[in-house]
């Protein structure tokens, strides 16, 4: 790649006067930001002195390179400017780029394999086993528990201190077949249902997993707070996180919070206060006012050929909400001493799959560097 199609290689005039024309996705409804007018005019603002805050490093979620050998993935990465990565060791993230038996069989070759990132100067910072380890399929349950006790064995190996994954959801009683995911207490057998699960399963999983983890030396297990598992937001994150010890915390993919209405610093800075931030996703999601109006937020679509009646989709970062409130979202983070990465997970329909995320970097690595005083 030339210089010239590097994600942080335009100009900070050029950012900042693209950067409003982000939010607009073409051939689709009209956009509206869930968090408002958020975005803050930058024109009072002081750049901060360089070295008053920790420049946290931006990295990629590799699952959006399925076509692409580690090798040439890294290739990539190196070109762009990548500073770490987020590679899936499992479960729905697969294992494309990590074969997890071979690193855990000999271990020659998983040191070799860490080195090809760190000779790049790229930090193998996270592995992620999203997965349903709760399922009431039981091959499903086992299958995505040995994932997960396999990556914490290659994290121990590797020196990787964050493990990302599901909470995952139960059925509602002993006899279901199918995960039932509860949000909602009313009618009263459904928070029978709910008690049920976190009672008799999710809870009792989670404490020997953590129990597992720790005893391996990995002390931040990372559960991303989505729809169709018993963890979904902060709230019940931190029930789980009471529940069984400190080795829960967050993967705090805002994507997932948009639609529910949070307000992204808010929960940062909720989070962060109480040690419960381990990592980042950077991913957008983007409203469309007029199908909210009409169908109200529980409404989401995937493919670009539903965005016609969709409420809302995913986006890359900037796609969705302005660069002004990744501006206050990433402030945030280094506010309250995050030590995670900066990881881009693109599920964009529109912008799919490298170019969401080409996008998704040059918009962070701007910003960054504002926050900084380094653009």
């Amino acid at each position: 790649m030339d210089k010239k199609s590097a994600p942080n290689s335009r100009s900070r005039r050029d950012f900042l006067a693209t950067s409003s024309l982000l939010a607009v996705a073409a051939a689709a409804p009209r956009a509206a930001s869930a968090l408002g007018g958020a975005a803050a005019s930058q024109s009072d603002e002081k750049p901060s002195a360089p070295g008053t805050l920790r420049k946290i490093p931006i990295g990629v979620f590799d699952p959006a390179f399925p076509n692409l050998s580690t090798d040439e993935m890294i290739d990539k990465f190196a070109a762009w400017g990548v500073e770490a990565v987020e590679i899936g060791t499992g479960g729905y993230p697969n294992s494309t780029h990590c074969p997890v038996k071979d690193l855990l069989d000999d271990a020659a070759k998983a040191k070799a394999w860490k080195k090809k990132f760190e000779d790049r100067n790229i930090q193998v910072a996270t592995f992620s086993c999203h997965g349903n380890p709760v399922s009431p399929d039981p091959k499903i349950a086992e299958r995505d528990a040995e994932s997960f006790r396999r990556t914490v064995l290659l994290a121990e190996r590797l020196g990787v201190s964050v493990i990302v994954g599901f909470s995952g959801c139960p059925g509602g009683s002993p006899t279901d077949t199918m995960p039932n995911w509860v949000t909602y207490r009313w009618p009263p057998e459904y928070g029978q249902m709910l008690d049920w699960q976190w009672k008799e399963k999710v809870i009792p999983f989670w404490k020997q997993a953590a129990k597992f983890a720790r005893e391996h030396g990995i002390h931040k297990i990372a559960l991303e707070m989505h729809p169709n598992f018993v963890v979904y937001n902060p709230k019940t994150l931190l029930r789980l996180r009471e529940a069984v010890g400190e080795e829960i915390g967050a993967n705090c993919d805002l994507s997932h919070l948009f639609w529910q209405q949070c307000d992204a610093v808010e929960v940062i800075h909720m989070l962060g206060k109480q040690g419960a931030l381990f990592h980042a996703h950077m991913k957008d999601t983007t409203f469309y006012k007029n199908n909210v109006d009409r169908y109200g937020v529980l409404n989401f679509a995937f493919d670009k050929s539903d965005l016609s009646q969709a409420s809302e989709t995913f986006r890359a970062v900037g796609y969705g909400h302005s660069a002004g409130t990744w501006k206050e979202i990433m402030r945030a983070y280094m506010d309250v001493g995050f030590e995670g990465i900066f990881s881009v997970e693109n599920e964009d329909p529109i912008l799919s799959g490298e170019v969401g995320v080409e996008r998704a970097l040059y918009v962070l690595k701007n910003v960054r560097g504002e926050i900084l005083g380094t653009t």
